[in-house]
């Protein structure tokens, strides 16, 4: 009876949590098997970042991609092959907006040069994210993120689309999101923080933005419309700036911008919605350090989402296929 009853309380414990250490995750998970690897990611991605800091902003939406579609277990890089035509990465909210494959190759490349078959991709795209963050917002944001990840089998283009929260969503379907995925509130807000650095296609503002009436700042809204044509198309659907304050930063200012109304998306403009996210934009806005603080223990439990252990996974020779293949 007392050992059903630990057991219960374990596993409550972890459900309220979402703790790493509940699913198998440490930090220096590799400090013995390999225990460069953290250092040889980074060195590849302060390479990328430093020529074009947008790669680093793909590198954590790519984690954010990857994390809320079958869990972190690097699904999103599984390139289209005979057997799986349409994998994750052509998805729409993919492709081809979503950057920084070349980076994880570079990675995983000198990685299995230093330990061969040791490091999950999975585990790659994790620092990778971690490493972008803190050389992105100057060093400040160091994020201790744990490893232990396997890589998935599967990669599914419609699981890409039923999966990922849309730039049209309201707050209430930004919530249920989240929840489903084990998030709260406050870290959806968190994380939506990241919309600081990197671009947007037109394609994902003009309609419900641009071309009906919307809150967005008349001075925003004229310089978008600009830049955006009325109707993007594929051959005709340039990038904009997210934040057009410090769009190479990871910092707090996209809060500023939301209190100003100076967002592209419905979903930052609905930030601002209810009472209780309001808040937190303002506290995120105004309170030094309160953003960075949060964004680093948001990146790690969204780390833990649906993460693959045992005969789950593998750990991949080529981030691009499953071994098998």
């Amino acid at each position: 009876m007392a050992s059903a009853s630990l057991k219960l309380s374990i596993a409550l414990t972890c459900a309220l949590l979402l703790s790493s250490a509940c699913h198998g995750l440490q930090v220096g998970y590799y400090k013995k098997s390999c225990p460069r690897v953290e250092a040889i990611v980074r060195d590849e991605v302060k390479k990328f970042v430093y020529k074009n800091a947008g790669i680093g902003a793909g590198l954590i939406r790519m984690f954010f991609h990857d994390c809320f579609v079958e869990g972190c277990d690097a699904s999103v890089l599984l390139d289209p092959t005979p057997a799986n035509p349409q994998p994750e990465k052509l998805s729409p909210p993919n492709f081809p907006s979503l950057r920084g494959f070349e980076a994880i190759d570079a990675a995983k490349d000198a990685v299995e040069k230093a330990c061969p078959g040791v490091v999950s991709c999975a585990d790659i795209v994790a620092f990778a994210s971690r490493d972008a963050a803190y050389f992105l917002s100057r060093m400040t944001v160091k994020i201790n993120m744990p490893a232990g990840r396997l890589d998935g089998r599967i990669s599914n283009f419609t699981e890409a689309l039923s999966n990922l929260p849309p730039p049209f969503f309201n707050i209430t379907q930004l919530i249920g999101s989240f929840a489903a995925k084990g998030l709260d509130t406050e870290d959806m807000v968190v994380l939506s923080g990241a919309h600081t650095i990197g671009v947007s296609h037109c394609s994902s503002f003009v309609s419900d933005r641009l071309a009906v009436p919307s809150d967005i700042n008349t001075a925003l809204a004229g310089i978008l419309r600009r830049q955006c044509p009325a109707n993007p198309t594929a051959a005709n659907d340039p990038t904009v700036h997210q934040d057009v304050v410090t769009p190479n930063a990871l910092d707090n200012q996209y809060y500023k911008n939301v209190l100003a109304h100076k967002v592209l998306f419905t979903s930052d403009a609905a930030l601002l919605t209810t009472p209780a996210t309001t808040q937190m934009v303002l506290d995120s806005a105004n309170i030094r350090g309160l953003w960075e603080d949060k964004f680093k223990k948001a990146m790690v439990k969204m780390g833990a989402i649906g993460v693959k252990t045992g005969n789950q996974g593998e750990i991949r020779r080529n981030c691009r296929v499953v071994n098998r293949y």
